[in-house]
């Protein structure tokens, strides 16, 4: 009878078991990525957003001094700009909690 019948052969087990415990870590670890905070700011600091781990601006805060209503162009664009970056900042840092537990590997669908 070949080896390995009744159960995994040994090295399969371990991998396994490796599998298991890195699939626990991610989830943890996305668990902790929903409560990831960024900032992002633009117009020197006029203009400060946060957005959360789960890309979503939860804050956006305007000094008095930027509000022209001459001008609402360049207020929409400090305000994009600085939405941009408050979500391209906290993707990053989800990036690398979940890469310090892949070894940097690629994995489909994780965030």
């Amino acid at each position: 009878m070949a080896k390995g019948f009744g159960g995994l052969p040994g090295n399969m087990q371990a991998i396994m078991q490796q599998a298991k415990k890195m699939q626990e870590q991610l989830k943890k670890a996305q668990d902790e990525a929903k409560d990831m905070q960024a900032n992002g700011s633009s117009g020197g600091g006029m203009v400060e957003v946060t957005a959360n781990g789960e890309n979503q601006i939860v804050s956006i805060n305007i000094k008095k001094e930027i509000v022209n209503p001459e001008d609402v162009e360049m207020l929409q664009d400090l305000i994009l700009t600085a939405c941009n970056n408050a979500l391209t900042q906290v993707q990053k840092s989800v990036q690398e909690k979940l890469s310090s537990i892949t070894g940097g590997m690629n994995l489909p669908g994780m965030l």
